[in-house]
């Protein structure tokens, strides 16, 4: 199983940044949203994603945020094999 811990994401570089090496995205993961569907329904799994302290990164990055959290919720939705916490 690919375990990614989300720490301290308080932009979206950094959450791309996080999750890219956890799940071992593509060299050519272009680090957009689109991108992100594309991996997240594509890579290998199972996947467990958790993200600690999620008001910290809600606060930083507002919209872009909710977005992220659209895309996962969707993703998650997708597949039988990912699992996605928020902690904190």
């Amino acid at each position: 199983m690919k375990t990614c811990q989300l720490n301290g994401v308080t932009s979206l570089s950094s959450f791309y940044d996080q999750i890219a090496f956890a799940f071992d995205f593509p060299e050519h993961f272009g680090k957009n949203m689109d991108a992100l569907w594309d991996v997240l329904t594509e890579v290998d799994g199972p996947l467990a994603l958790v993200w600690e302290k999620p008001g910290v990164s809600r606060d930083a990055m507002g919209e872009d945020y909710w977005l992220l959290l659209e895309i996962i919720a969707d993703a998650v939705a997708e597949r039988d094999d990912f699992s996605f916490t928020l902690k904190g």
